[in-house]
């Protein structure tokens, strides 16, 4: 009774989440749970593929919806977050199913008995993911905050959790094991497994760098492109309305933070160079003394032992705008 009682304070006090969300988090408090540790996993996914952009995936502590203002944009960062985060959940559920930590769902059920690939019959065995399962309690829990609206954001976001739900069970691979004399494999026993989740956040990094911007079609029942010169989007595209802000300076109605104090890097030409981190508004200097190994050796077998040294090398951090009216209005 206790356990059933703290499930509902938990799911009554998570903000943001509409009947239907709440509803299945009271149905299944251990997969609410599982969700909840995969945030971190997925936040960290996205702030690794924009640490070198002028928006870097921050979070806010205080917010409720973790990126603040700059969700209620229909940009093409925010596409790539939906994304992300319904990969997150799918990734996170399906692990739990088969360490065994959900009462709901295990191992992938359809996967037994005898069946044949390119190398020949193989034994279904050990614990295939059950990426089925993941995928339609993802579906109806994260889509559900968007099944209430009808409107174009609605559909925009249905689509991007699509898509980020399609790129988790993309990378789903067969691994096996052999049996038999000396290792000869004769005999072998496969499962599916998922991949490493970096692989499914390169991959939608890919989709947004090649996000298409879309406006609605006449009748509001779907997409159609806003440059008639680029192809219509298919089901793994990421799609996006506005352009992005410039996230330059800080504006809290965007929700850009700026990059004031960011580290550039002074020898790059992509994103992360002075030159475009920082906007043109030039760049501080300073020398930092820090720890890094060096003088390593390898000794057999089988070990690397480097010294601590101290390294003195020159950060270089974007200039706040010169301007007053930067700052954003409370």
């Amino acid at each position: 009774m206790r356990a059933v009682g703290s499930s509902r304070v938990m799911c009554d006090n998570v903000p943001g989440l509409v009947s239907r969300q709440r509803q299945l988090c009271h149905r299944h408090p251990e997969v609410m749970r599982s969700i909840g540790l995969g945030v971190a996993e997925w936040t960290a996914e996205c702030q690794h593929q924009f640490r070198q952009h002028r928006w870097n995936c921050h979070t806010l502590d205080r917010d409720h919806n973790l990126f603040g203002k700059v969700l209620l944009r229909s940009s093409r960062e925010v596409a790539f977050v939906y994304a992300i985060s319904s990969a997150g959940v799918v990734y996170a559920i399906t692990r739990a199913c088969s360490q065994g930590e959900l009462k709901s769902c295990s191992c992938d059920p359809k996967k037994k008995g005898t069946s044949k690939d390119s190398k020949g019959t193989f034994d279904w065995g050990g614990c295939s993911d059950n990426i089925d399962y993941g995928i339609k309690f993802a579906r109806a829990f994260v889509d559900a905050k968007e099944r209430k609206g009808k409107d174009a954001r609605a559909l925009m976001n249905l689509h991007n959790n699509r898509a980020g739900r399609k790129a988790v069970k993309r990378f789903l691979k067969q691994e096996c094991k052999c049996h038999g004399v000396s290792g000869s494999c004769t005999l072998r026993t496969c499962w599916l497994a998922m991949a490493d989740f970096r692989k499914t956040g390169d991959y939608l990094w890919k989709k947004y760098n090649g996000a298409i911007q879309v406006v609605m079609n006449q009748d509001g029942t779907g997409f159609t492109v806003a440059n008639k010169r680029f192809k219509k989007p298919t089901k793994n595209d990421l799609v996006y309305f506005e352009n992005s802000p410039d996230y330059c300076i800080r504006d809290r109605d965007a929700g850009s933070l700026g990059t004031a104090g960011r580290v550039c890097n002074l020898t790059s030409r992509g994103m992360d160079s002075c030159e475009v981190m920082c906007c043109g508004r030039g760049y501080d200097t300073s020398r930092v003394t820090r720890m890094t190994k060096c003088e390593c050796k390898f000794h057999w077998c089988c070990a690397v032992r480097c010294q601590d040294c101290l390294e003195v090398v020159d950060v270089h951090t974007c200039k706040a705008p010169k301007s007053p009216d930067w700052v954003a209005p409370t």
